[in-house]
């Protein structure tokens, strides 16, 4: 359609979208504006000077206590998730019957059945699944689950896109897409949803206006061991598509492995995953991103506040050791210790999460593009040639 975009096309994404990486169930959601907007008061920061030669090889990350004041962690109260370990697809609606007979095929613990179908935008096939946001969360990655964006979206009637085919088919977060013969559906959010097969989600309700099959889908979560996919297909029918969700590896039955000798036992590594000093945590966190130097994120973390010795809150509002922005951290903040939670004011969640945010805008590929990453983290080329130059001391120290 006339001044709509394409879906197979390059296209330039406004500044006020913010992509995700898709990693580890990375979610990307349309935000009103800039995460840093650019008319922010200045941030309170240590110079530089003689502190930026502290060794970091010798600093150790400490998590300061959140302020009683401070924006609660991404995601809010946490869900209890089931993902699928399967889906299935039969050729008609599912009736209850089968359902109850679902529930008691060995090892499935939990059934649900959705609304599914094919739409054509632009002459592409989406396959797309019609949920009940409230119901359907804990089907999701627990990344996805936690991330109100992407259900207030489904709420509002839009588009929920799979990360995979946001990159395949070139989707543009926020842009508008004609649906064949439909309405227009806006992308709103983007997510690695973890269902083979399913370009995105849309609400119950919006299915119905899109004229999908009512309670075709079912997705099944089990545990302990596979679900059988032969008596799956028997109980729905003949002509039922049926995809395993569980990674080959996963299948596999882990061999028993010896214990552990004094020649071969490993060393110590520090609690949950937790790298000992700054210079190590810079370093992991920066494996996020390929291409990117961990000098850079030490540098950011000297210039935001001294490796966590100012974190905050800022004028502006910006919190934790890499002075992020609560509604930034909503998007990009991670959980790198793997304790559960995404904290914005630990380091251990912090530093991975501003290489997450670096990574989004381009800083992997290097040049101006790295410069530009940079840029908007703060918008000031003078805050970008202090980062630079603060990096290059880092490189020429630790080389």
């Amino acid at each position: 359609m006339s001044g709509l975009p394409s879906l197979r096309s390059v296209l330039l994404v406004a500044a006020a979208v913010a992509v995700m990486t898709a990693l580890g169930g990375g979610v990307a959601v349309l935000l009103g504006g800039d995460p840093h907007d650019a008319a922010r008061q200045p941030v309170r920061r240590a110079q530089l000077g003689e502190r930026q030669q502290i060794r970091l090889d010798q600093l150790v990350p400490t998590t300061a206590p959140a302020r009683n004041d401070a924006e609660p962690a991404a995601g809010g109260p946490g869900v209890t998730v089931t993902p699928p370990s399967m889906i299935a697809i039969a050729r008609g609606e599912v009736p209850k019957s089968a359902r109850l007979a679902l529930a008691k095929v060995r090892n499935v613990q939990k059934v649900v059945v959705v609304d599914a179908g094919a739409v054509r935008v632009s002459g592409t096939s989406l396959n797309l699944l019609a949920v009940e946001p409230a119901a359907f969360r804990s089907w999701t990655p627990k990344a996805v689950a936690e991330h109100p964006g992407v259900w207030s979206a489904l709420a509002r009637g839009e588009l929920v896109a799979d990360a995979a085919a946001t990159r395949r088919l070139g989707l543009v977060l926020g842009a508008e897409y004609q649906v064949d013969g439909g309405p227009r559906l806006r992308v709103a959010a983007s997510a690695a949803l973890g269902l083979r097969g399913v370009d995105g989600l849309v609400s119950a309700g919006r299915g119905q206006e899109l004229r999908m099959a009512r309670g075709v889908a079912v997705l099944l979560h089990g545990k302990g061991g596979a679900i059988s996919q032969a008596r799956v297909r028997r109980l729905l029918g003949a002509g039922t598509q049926v995809v395993s969700l569980v990674p080959e590896k996963a299948r596999e039955k882990k061999k028993p492995q010896a214990p552990a000798t004094a020649a071969t036992a490993a060393p110590t590594a520090p609690a949950r995953g937790r790298p000992a000093s700054y210079l190590d945590l810079y370093k992991q966190s920066a494996t996020r991103c390929p291409g990117l130097s961990w000098t850079v994120l030490a540098a950011i973390g000297q210039v935001e506040s001294s490796h966590g010795r100012n974190n905050g809150p800022s004028s502006a509002g910006a919190l934790g050791p890499m002075q992020f922005m609560p509604a930034t951290w909503k998007v990009y903040g991670v959980d790198g210790d793997a304790d559960g939670k995404a904290d914005i004011w630990s380091p251990y969640d912090a530093v991975p999460g501003a290489a997450n945010y670096l990574c989004a805008n381009g800083a992997g590929k290097g040049g101006e593009k790295l410069r530009k990453a940079i840029w908007f983290y703060n918008h000031s080329w003078d805050y970008v040639n202090k980062v630079m130059g603060v990096a290059e001391g880092y490189a020429r120290a630790y080389t």
